[in-house]
């Protein structure tokens, strides 16, 4: 029973390497995934999904080394916690900074023209352009005036104004309207 307890508590390693080891971990992951850039955050296929699971698994052990114990997993978990409570606080009043962590949006749809080379720069499908499109109210890109991807990895659209539905409606109003002026006047 005293092994048994030993083994689930008791560091392996010092207590410094085990808050060093996830801050240095964290810090590439932010690093690696700002490189792989925003499409990665938000729009997962099957493909991304893979590699962060396998990411997560390849990291493990650089985190906890030759540590299993239950004591150094909390430490290296709340580490990561911590670190990571201080960078969102830190870059909510660092602007600047946030940007060259996050980056910058990027403009997909400009004027309601398709821009290929960023969405190629971006990995970003017009199929996937259009589905984000759909998901968010609108029944094709022809309605789209500007399509912006933040750097959370969300698109946001902005709808032409008028759009197609609202100017066919108007012109059904019109022909109504001149049919029943036309009907008047037959009467």
């Amino acid at each position: 029973m005293t092994k048994l307890l030993h083994d689930m508590f008791f560091l392996g390693v010092p207590v410094a390497e085990k808050v060093l080891r996830p801050v240095i971990v964290y810090a590439f992951l932010i690093v690696g995934l700002r490189l792989a850039g925003k499409r990665e955050l938000a729009q997962l296929n099957p493909f991304d999904l893979v590699v962060l699971l396998t990411i997560s698994n390849t990291v493990q052990n650089a985190i906890i080394g030759e540590d299993n114990s239950i004591t150094g997993g909390l430490i290296g978990a709340a580490t990561l916690l911590v670190v990571n409570h201080v960078v969102v606080r830190y870059l909510y009043t660092h602007d600047r900074l946030e940007r060259l962590i996050e980056g910058d949006p990027d403009v997909l749809i400009e004027d309601g023209e398709i821009q290929p080379e960023r969405l190629k720069r971006e990995l970003i499908t017009v199929a996937a352009l259009e589905a984000a499109a759909y998901k968010q109210g609108l029944s094709s890109l022809d309605e789209v005036e500007r399509a912006i991807l933040e750097p959370g990895g969300s698109i946001c659209f902005f709808a032409k104004k008028p759009t197609p539905e609202t100017e066919r409606h108007a012109e059904l109003l019109a022909r109504l309207d001149a049919i029943q002026a036309q009907l008047a006047r037959s009467s």
